[in-house]
Order: structure tokens, then sequence, then C-alpha cells
């Protein structure tokens, strides 16, 4: 090789090396991941323990090690409790030092009352100086300072009551926490240091923000941006009604809330009973495309493993292999388990479209049927909930939240003369009774309940078909009652020698109005057989490209390019059916390349609708305990 060809190869190495430089030099910093980020939290007391240098040294050593990290967020304030300026540098610059991205914390908490929360009292004069004081002191140190989720207002003194006034105490709060959000966090951090982005993080409770002076249709405007908390935790064993669902489900909501500035989602390790429940909330969270995932906190992921509760399926091949996870590292600790799904999923991510789901709408400031759709979102139906109502969507899904919207009545009418569906859950019948809904259908609510344990289906006038017989749980539930031949009960329940509706259809105009009643335990949604729910699913999924047949408590992620994800959480195996719109031949899977033979969906003898299956391909699909799959359908 000549010196001038040597020299032109180094001219090109060398233009290539510039360019990345480059590159890495525009987005911050070279990823450890395709298609996400990760990030820790470290709270203030941790912080303060990084005042012994060789301690941050050894914490980083045991974390570093296990999980690959791109940020760290350090904590400038809680519980009154502030960093010193010196000690914050220090810090960030170890990180900065180390190729990790930083930016700042606030926790607006002041302690607990025998472990109940308790906020700042926005009201003395005292708190609001200590609230803007330290974010002054986050702005003059990072260019990103992010809320966690303790930006709420729980505190009724004597100054909060006579600053209420005549007002709700939801009203107070709203009006407050503005207040807070603009003129003591936002304006003063931009008056220190204008480059800021300010973000807050809003918690996994959602139904319920308004009343803690949660705002989600102002405080988006007020902060740069929004982050997400998608810690679902065991429902069993929270008061939080937090279904495994909301992971994925809270993220879209809030990405259609913010489109673009939904920084990513938060899990932290608490309240769970085995490991793979963690891993769990890490895979719904990216599986909605955050654009971040954050792991509170610090000092938890140094916490050595604790497998739980698993033998029933520890020797299986599931999606989260504890003997896999653990190779090779000594001591591992709950970073390594963040670790290992998080770089499980990140291989397959990219090869997703955009998520889709069942248009729903839910009001800012509304509750209703509280978390509702999470509960949807467990027996198969994907949701895709809108701040707004979604007037393109073809099938509008509304649950009781729906009533805050003093127009909801005429957008339904609106949504069926323009020949698209409508369907509303039993809560918002009852919630519109007298606000005229009767002007579409003359049904009622009525306080009368009945205990089910049989099913039929049945389109038109006639004894229907059963729905895979008896079960042995009984449900209860509201009473519809409806006019003969003018509503149509398409699913049914019997209770003794009487049938009642679960789901109504009405025809007005163009567009077909669907009363679903609900069970007055939500979560006795899973106990219905799966023939109801497919039954279920044949109207409000309609024209949805993906149906899932089989178990509750398996989920369906499905997304616009012909890929989807479905999920157990069920602690035992399960053989589910998929099947999809088009003439696909077969599915891919896109984890291990395998390919399934599907075959042309035939009428199965509980599908009493005519040419329910028409045009679609169906595919028989055997899931493992606490796992997921993820395919491409192929022609």
């Amino acid at each position: 090789m000549t010196s001038n060809a040597l020299s032109g190869t180094a001219r090109a190495l060398f233009q290539v090396c510039l360019l990345c430089l480059l590159l890495i030099a525009a987005t911050g910093r070279a990823g450890n991941y395709t298609n996400f980020e990760v990030a820790i939290y470290i709270p203030v007391g941790t912080v303060q323990s990084f005042a012994n240098p060789q301690k941050l040294v050894d914490d980083w050593t045991r974390i570093s090690r296990q999980l690959k990290v791109d940020k760290v967020y350090i904590e400038v304030q809680r519980d009154h409790n502030l960093a010193g300026d010196e000690l914050l540098e220090s810090v960030k610059q170890f990180f900065l030092d180390r190729g990790v991205k930083v930016a700042g914390g606030m926790a607006l908490s002041d302690g607990s009352i025998g472990g109940q929360f308790k906020s700042f009292c926005y009201t003395d004069p005292q708190d609001r100086e200590f609230v803007k004081s330290a974010a002054e002191r986050a702005a003059r140190h990072f260019d990103e300072v992010i809320q966690d989720d303790f930006f709420f207002n729980t505190t009724k003194n004597a100054s909060d009551i006579a600053a209420k006034g005549e007002r709700s105490w939801t009203q107070f709060r709203l009006g407050l926490m503005d207040d807070v959000a603009q003129n003591l966090i936002v304006k003063p951090a931009k008056a220190v240091n204008p480059k800021v982005k300010m973000v807050v993080k809003f918690p996994n409770w959602y139904e319920h923000f308004q009343g803690l002076g949660y705002d989600l249709e102002r405080e988006p405007e007020i902060f740069d941006g929004i982050y997400t908390g998608t810690e679902t935790r065991e429902a069993e064993i929270t008061d939080q009604h937090l279904q495994p669902y909301e992971s994925y489900q809270i993220v879209r909501y809030f990405e259609n809330i913010a489109p673009g500035r939904n920084g990513g989602g938060w899990v932290d390790t608490y309240d769970i009973r085995y490991v793979d429940r963690y891993a769990e909330q890490l895979w719904d969270t990216v599986f909605a495309k955050a654009r971040e995932q954050t792991l509170f906190n610090w000092a938890d992921l140094l916490h050595p493993i604790d497998p739980g509760v698993r033998a029933a399926w520890e020797k299986l091949p599931t999606s989260f292999k504890f003997d896999e996870m653990a190779k090779g590292h000594v001591d591992p600790n709950l970073a390594r388990v963040a670790g290992y799904s998080l770089e499980q999923a990140d291989v397959f991510l990219g090869k997703l479209g955009n998520p889709i789901g069942i248009a729903s709408y839910r009001p800012f400031q509304s509750t209703g049927e509280d978390f509702l759709h999470n509960y949807l979102g467990m027996i198969g139906i994907p949701i895709d909930l809108h701040p707004e109502f979604p007037t393109n969507a073809n099938l509008v899904l509304l649950t009781e939240s729906a009533k805050f919207d003093p127009d909801i009545v005429a957008k339904i009418k609106g949504q069926l003369a323009a020949g698209k569906n409508i369907v509303i859950t039993s809560g918002l019948l009852h919630a519109l009774s007298g606000r005229g809904i009767e002007d579409i259908v003359e049904v009622r609510y009525t306080d009368h309940k009945f205990l089910t344990h049989e099913y039929l289906g049945g389109f038109g006038a006639g004894k229907g078909a059963a729905l895979d017989g008896e079960t042995n749980v009984d449900v209860l539930f509201p009473e519809i009652i409806f006019l003969t031949n003018d509503a149509w009960p398409v699913v049914r329940a019997i209770a003794g020698d009487n049938g009642f509706p679960l789901l109504l259809m009405d025809r007005y105009a163009r567009g077909v109005l669907y009363v679903w009643t609900m069970p007055e335990n939500f979560s006795d949604l899973y106990a219905l057989p799966p023939a109801v729910a497919s039954a279920i699913k044949d109207q409000v999924m309609r024209d949805f490209p993906i149906w899932l047949d089989g178990a509750s408590k398996v989920a369906l992620f499905a997304y616009d390019n012909d890929t989807f994800i479905l999920e157990s959480y069920l602690p035992a195996a399960t053989d589910v059916k998929v099947s999809v719109t088009g003439d696909f031949a077969q599915l891919r899977n896109l984890v291990t390349g395998e390919t399934i033979p599907g075959r042309v969906a035939s009428e199965d003898h509980h599908r009493w609708q005519p040419n329910a299956y028409a045009g679609r391909t169906s595919f028989n699909i055997h899931l493992l305990p606490h796992s997921y799959v993820v395919f491409a359908a192929e022609k």
C-alpha cells in the first residue's frame, strides 16, 4: 500500500470518527440502549451519603457491573432536607467523568404521619419560601430538574381552610398547585438558569389527581415536560386499584396529553411478591414506547435479589429466567434484574410500530368507574385513552368519567350520526340518566342486582347459544332495563329463570350504541368465561386488526405495522387464540425467529355473531406463566 493510499485511509477514518463525535455531541452521548435510555433516581439522603467519596465509588462499581446506566437524577431536596452546593457539584462531576448524563430532582414531601404521606403546606409563607429556594438551588446546578411525584397537596391546616373558602377541596387545590408550579417552581428556576428544563412526574393514581391538586390539563403546559409513574406493584396488597396493564396504558394516555413531551416511565421495587413482577413493570413501560426508563431508587437497586413466591413457574423457560439473569454476576442485585429485563426488550422494540388501541375518552379532572380501562386491558382489550373526544375513531369506548363533559350526549349523537359506533358502560348510563341519553335509547339503570354464572349469546330473537356453559364463580351485576324490540341484548346473563343484558345494542341514525354492563367488582371481569369475553370483543373490537381469545389476565399490546405482544400475568401456562385481519399465512416470533402457521378462521361454536371471523386468519399460541411473546404477522 502506498503512503498516499495510507494517508487517504487515515483521513477517511478520521472523518468517520469526527462524524461520530459530532453525533454524540448533538445527542449528549452515545447511549447504552437502542430504543430507550435508562436512568437512576438518587434521593437526597443517598446523595448526602456520598460525602464519603469511597461510598459513591463502591456503589457505582456494584451497580454499573450489573446495569448499563445512561443518566442519573441527583436529588437536591426532600422532606426539608437540602443537599449542599459543593456536594451536588462533586457528585454531578463524578458521573459526568464516567460519561453519564445528569439531571436534578426534587421531592416536595414533608415526612409522614405514621406512614401516611404529608405534603408541604402551600398556604404557609415559610414553606412557600423554602420551595422557591430549593427550585433555585436545583436550577443552579442542573439544566434539567424533575419533580418527584410528591407534587401534590394533602394539608388541611387552618391557613388552607381559610384560603379555600367556599370552593371544594379539588377546586382549591387545583388552583393552589398551579400557582406553586408557576410561581414557586418554574419561574424562580428559570430566573436562575434560563435554559433549565423543568419536568413534573405524575404518579400512577391518575383517576384521583385533581383531588390532591395535580392538574393534568394545565401543568403539562406550565412545565417543560412531564413524566409517567408506571409502578403498578401488586394489585392485591396495595390500595390503589392498580392492575399490571396500567404500566403500559398510562404511558400512552400521558403521551396523548403531551405528545412528544412525555419523557419516560418510572418504576420502583416496592410491594412485589415475586421478582418477575418487577420485570413486568419495566417491560410494559418500554412496550408502550417510553423514551426513558427511570429506576427508583439508587439504594434499592443495591439490594440482593429475593426471588419471592415463584415456585409454580421457576423451572419453566419463562421470559424472566432467573438463572440466566444471575449467570456470571457475583451477588446479583436488583440492578441486575433491571439490566437483564431491559436489555432483553431492547432487542426487538425497534421492530414494533406505533401503539394502537380502542379509542376511549377521559375528560380532564374527571372520575367515575375508576381505573376501569386497566381492567379491560387485562382481558385482552388494548386501550388508547385520550383527554379529548376522539372524533376520528370508528368506535369510541366511554366509561363513567365521560360524564364530566357537559356536551357528552351531543358528542355521542354526533358520532352515531356520522355512522360510527359508541360503547358506553353501565356506570355512564347511570350518570347520564336525565341528561339526554333517553333521547338516544330508553334504557334504565336500576338499583337491583343479580348474581350469575351462566351466559348466553344471541344476535336476534330466540333462545341464544350457551357461552361455555356454567362456571363456578358467581358475579354480581346491576340490572339494566330495556324496551323489547327497541334495544337488543347480544350477550346475556342468566340468573334463575330470568335473563339480563350484559351487552345491549341499539341502532341510532347511522351508528350503533352499545351498553356494556360492568360487574360491581371490576376484577370480576376476570371471572367471565373466555367465550363471554370473546362475544363482547366481537362487537367492541369489531374493526380492530387483532383479536385475542382466551383466559383473562393476558394482555394484548398492538402496533400499527402488523406486530403485537401477548403477555400473560398468570401463574400457570395457558393457550390462547389470536386472529388477525388479512390474508396472513404465519406469525414470526421476533425473539426466536420461529413461525406459527395460520388457518382461515372459522365460526367456532360460541361465535353466534354472523361473519364475525370473515376475512381473518387465526393462530393458536401457547403462553408460559409471567411471560410475553412478540410476533409479526407475515403473508
